[in-house]
Order: C-alpha cells, then structure tokens, then sequence
C-alpha cells in the first residue's frame, strides 16, 4: 500500500465529513507536511484524469473526497429519476434516527445503529431530506444533521410533534408479538394432537 492509496481509502471511508489532515496523518504515522503533499498530489491526479469523476476539496482543515462539478447535473438527474426514489432499509432507518433524535452526529447515527452510516447519510442529504444543522463544539466539531423543511412536506408534517409517539408504536409492536405468540401456540397444539 502505498500512502496515496491510504489517503483515497480513508477520504471513501469517511464521507462526506470529510478528514482532519491531523487525523491522517496520525492514522498513516506519517508528518502532516508529507501527508499534505501526498493530498496535494491526489488532487492534482484526479483533476489531470479526465476518466475519473473524483476530486478532493479541502474545507478548512477537513479534506472531502466528492466528485468534479462538472458532473452535477448528472447526479440531479439521478436522484430525481423513478428508479433512485427508493430509499435503502440502511437510509430508512437512519432517516428515523435523525427525526426523532436531531440534532444528531453521523457518529452517534453509527452508535445507535450499530453500523457505519455515511452512505446512508450522504443518500438522504441528497435527497435533501436532512441536512447540516450546525457543528458540535470541541475536537473535530462533527456535523449535526436534522430534517429539512422538504422532509416534513414529503410526509405531511407541520410539526416534529405529528410524527408517530415511538412508545406507543413499541407497545402496538408488542401486542403484535402476542398474537404472533398465541397463534404460534394453537398451531402449535393443533400440530401436536
């Protein structure tokens, strides 16, 4: 592995939030000034490649792997197209996550599901349905995510408050689990007998 092929993997794997040079450098055991001119030299690869769709943006101290402008209305065309309107069961679930915990960080989105979850996250900014809410103070300042007014269109909100109470949807979910139970044990006993 050599170090610009470390960077492109870690600058994927992070998303959209993109990567300290610090964090890089730390990651690789490598000087900031060397892992600096490595980025540089990735950059300049993906902006000479006119086959590659990728480039690198450098966002204060964070670095962003995304692709060129040039291929902006392309990706519009494609999220707007019938095929690219359904939502993964990975965005779904994150999409509950943050309307009903916003403002939340990628990172506590990957706690609570237990999963990394940019992709997920990058799908549904996208799809504008959530967006930046601002930063969380301190190291790394990690973008926190809620809903977006589209969001609350798309389902018919006029308020967070409409969305389904979540105690009650467990207790539903619970009751459903009985039944399942109870029909279970009478398929049960009628196979025994």
């Amino acid at each position: 592995m050599n170090q610009l092929s470390q960077i492109e993997a870690l600058l994927f794997v992070v998303g959209e939030e993109g990567i300290e040079l610090e964090e890089i450098a730390f990651t690789l055991e490598c000087p900031t000034a060397d892992v600096y001119q490595s980025i540089t030299e990735l950059r300049e690869k993906y902006t000479k490649d006119v086959t590659s769709a990728l480039t690198i943006l450098e966002v204060g101290n964070h670095f962003i792997l995304t692709t060129k402008k040039t291929y902006a209305p392309l990706l519009k065309e494609f999220a707007r197209s019938p095929l690219a309107n359904r939502l993964s069961q990975a965005a779904l679930e994150t999409l509950s996550i943050v309307a009903y915990k916003q403002p939340i960080t990628r990172g506590e989105i990957d706690e609570l599901r237990g999963v990394q979850s940019s992709g997920a996250v990058q799908t549904l900014v996208a799809r504008q349905l959530i967006e930046e809410k601002g930063r969380v103070e301190g190291p790394g300042r990690a973008i926190l995510y809620g809903t977006t007014t589209y969001f609350m269109d798309y389902f018919g909100l006029k308020d967070l408050k409409e969305l389904p109470d979540v105690q009650q949807m467990e207790t539903d979910l619970a009751d459903d689990d009985e039944t399942m139970d109870l029909f279970y044990d009478r398929f049960k006993e009628k196979d025994e007998s």
